[in-house]
């Protein structure tokens, strides 16, 4: 009489094949944890005030001045705008556990505590939530006209002359390039690096557009400036219209104000040329290729006046008022 045997169960679809699953069992895989954030930065917390770590040197992180990153800078204003007390820490994107600059530690409420850190998508409603004033809200569909103004030619303007122009690269290197690297080649390589993303960057949004990318990566330099310039007046004569001297009319600043502080503060103080200004000189303005004095040439100075009274409003009513002052 013959003997059946018991039928072997049928496979899963989903089951890991046999070989394999000993191969997974040898060498299991394993989720690690979110890597924590450095020691200091949890000392640093410990105190009363929260911590925003921004692009900056270690001394004038210790002055609570302005970051030299125009997106740090940005929410560092707006911070200060609404009334959040903070302090603040030099860092870099490889540290940042978000990815990228700036973010904000919020206070431990206990030694034990570790908080979660704050990504800048999330700063405004912080800004909100924990200010001690309330700033003006402006409309979606006013803000974002005006915005592009300066995510796109006013951006690659500091792009362009950050990063790809010679005369600025003792600039790149003291804020980007040495505090990353001591080694020659590796600074070589990062300031290498750093100069194509930018221009990759520009491509993707000036004139020629993306489909530039892949044919050429040559920027038209004067293109690019003759279109910062063309914001800068267009910014210029929208503040011209406000009778309180913040953007929209507003009665206090706002994120815009704050957005346009970020870029007129950084190229007023390190692309200003200090002699032969010409008024309405664009042609002279263009050949100068100083951002500082597009700036100051764009209608009739409204977007200088608006930097410095901010720049007093926020910083110069700081204990360190003479030191900030003095970098100004």
């Amino acid at each position: 009489m013959a003997t059946t045997s018991a039928a072997a169960p049928p496979r899963k679809w989903w089951q890991v094949p046999r070989p394999l699953q000993k191969v997974f069992d040898t060498f299991p895989l394993l989720a690690y944890d979110v890597n924590a954030l450095p020691a200091r930065a949890q000392s640093a917390t410990s105190g009363d005030l929260p911590t925003l770590y921004v692009f900056s040197t270690e001394e004038e992180a210790l002055l609570g001045a302005p970051s030299f990153n125009p997106n740090c800078l940005k929410w560092q204003a707006f911070l200060k705008i609404a009334g959040v007390k903070f302090q603040i820490l030099p860092s870099t994107n490889h540290a940042s556990p978000t990815g990228a600059l700036p973010f904000i530690l919020p206070t431990r409420s206990s030694p034990t505590d570790a908080p979660s850190p704050i990504p800048s998508s999330k700063l405004h409603d912080y800004a909100l939530k924990y200010g001690t004033s309330n700033p003006p809200e402006v409309s979606a569909l006013r803000l974002d006209a005006y915005q592009a103004l300066l995510d796109v030619p006013i951006r690659n303007a500091w792009l362009q002359a950050l990063y790809r122009d010679p005369e600025y690269t003792d600039l790149l290197d003291r804020f980007y390039i040495t505090p990353a690297s001591s080694s020659y080649w590796v600074r070589g390589a990062l300031r290498h690096q750093l100069r194509r993303a930018a221009e990759t960057e520009i491509l993707k949004t000036g004139p020629g557009g993306a489909a530039s990318t892949a044919l050429s990566l040559l920027v038209d330099e004067h293109s690019v400036y003759r279109a910062a310039v063309n914001a800068l007046e267009a910014l210029a004569t929208l503040l011209s219209k406000s009778k309180t001297g913040w953007f929209f009319g507003a009665e206090t600043p706002t994120i815009f104000d704050a957005s346009v502080f970020a870029y007129t503060h950084l190229m007023l103080k390190y692309m200003s040329d200090a002699e032969g200004e010409v008024e309405g000189d664009m042609g002279f303005v263009l050949a100068s290729r100083k951002l500082g004095t597009m700036v100051r040439s764009a209608g009739s100075g409204e977007l200088e006046q608006h930097h410095r009274r901010l720049f007093e409003l926020l910083w110069l009513a700081d204990a360190n008022a003479e030191l900030l002052d003095a970098k100004a």
